[in-house]
């Protein structure tokens, strides 16, 4: 049992009380799956390495499971929840709940993908179950928003753990793995079963973490390089050559930038890693904006 001054954490109980006073029914459309386990979020505030100095940005508290557990370790927590009924309840929940640590929580009412600012001191690391169905948008726009993020811990459809986390050449290496290393060095973190959530999602989970990392130094810029990757996946069976050809003018154009970057032009997009894109952006013939 935690002691009195730390929180009391959400169990299938708790959470399916909570849920039955809100009159909530769990949307597939916002990616709703609650935990219901005091065990796995404890866990993954450990897994974060999120300590009392961290100011935590969670993203989809929900009804709070996580929220409770990073309070008891954290500095901080800005809770951004796209719900109106839910963004409304977690301080209460807090309150009940955690009565000790309900002045170092704030929430904001907003869309993660749309989030342009914070309040409050500047965020240290992100600890979030991610709805699945956005969780590599989300993640990209807070890193690429928030350059004070030094690390994460974040859970995510299993698959798209797989390949935030993939290496240049395997199978499942595509364009979040290669834009997550712009930012971070990622590496998969543990699973998740199906039965600590509620309702239990028809998919299994996984642990991503990251630690970020100055991105490349480059004279392209990062909308650049990103262009290049997502037109060099758009086009995943073509060689380069073929995939880069209407971004360069030209096939002989590709070539040239290519061989530029030191890339082999029949290559594919699949095995090059972040320096390789930096490399091409940088080759490449861009034109000017008006």
């Amino acid at each position: 049992m935690p002691t009195s001054a730390g929180p009391r954490l959400l169990g299938p109980a708790e959470v399916r009380q909570l849920a039955a006073e809100l009159d909530l029914r769990p949307t597939k459309q916002r990616g709703q799956n609650f935990v219901i386990d005091a065990n796995t979020v404890r866990r993954i505030v450990r897994e974060s390495g999120v300590g009392p100095d961290d100011v935590v940005l969670e993203v989809g508290p929900g009804l709070g499971s996580l929220t409770l557990a990073l309070l008891e370790v954290a500095r901080h927590v800005v809770a951004v929840e796209v719900d109106e009924v839910l963004a409304a309840r977690l301080p209460a929940t807090v309150a009940a709940y955690a009565p000790e640590q309900r002045d170092r929580l704030e929430v904001v009412l907003a869309d993660a993908m749309r989030v342009s600012e914070l309040p409050g001191p500047s965020p240290t690391a992100l600890v979030a179950n991610l709805p699945y169905n956005v969780s590599v948008p989300v993640l990209l726009h807070l890193m690429a928003l928030l350059p004070s993020l030094e690390r994460g811990l974040v859970m995510v459809q299993a698959e798209v753990a797989d390949r935030l986390a993939a290496p240049p050449g395997s199978k499942v290496y595509g364009v979040p793995s290669v834009k997550a290393a712009w930012f971070a060095d990622v590496r998969r973190a543990g699973s998740v079963g199906r039965n600590v959530f509620w309702p239990a999602p028809n998919v299994d989970s996984g642990l991503v973490a990251w630690t970020r990392r100055e991105p490349p130094v480059t004279t392209a810029t990062r909308e650049q390089v990103f262009t290049v990757i997502d037109t060099a996946f758009a086009h995943r069976r073509k060689a380069l050559r073929g995939a880069l050809r209407g971004l360069a003018g030209s096939a002989e154009a590709a070539v040239a930038a290519l061989e530029a970057a030191g890339v082999d032009p029949m290559a594919r997009g699949e095995v090059l890693d972040i320096a390789a894109y930096v490399r091409i952006a940088e080759a490449l013939p861009w034109e000017d904006p008006e």
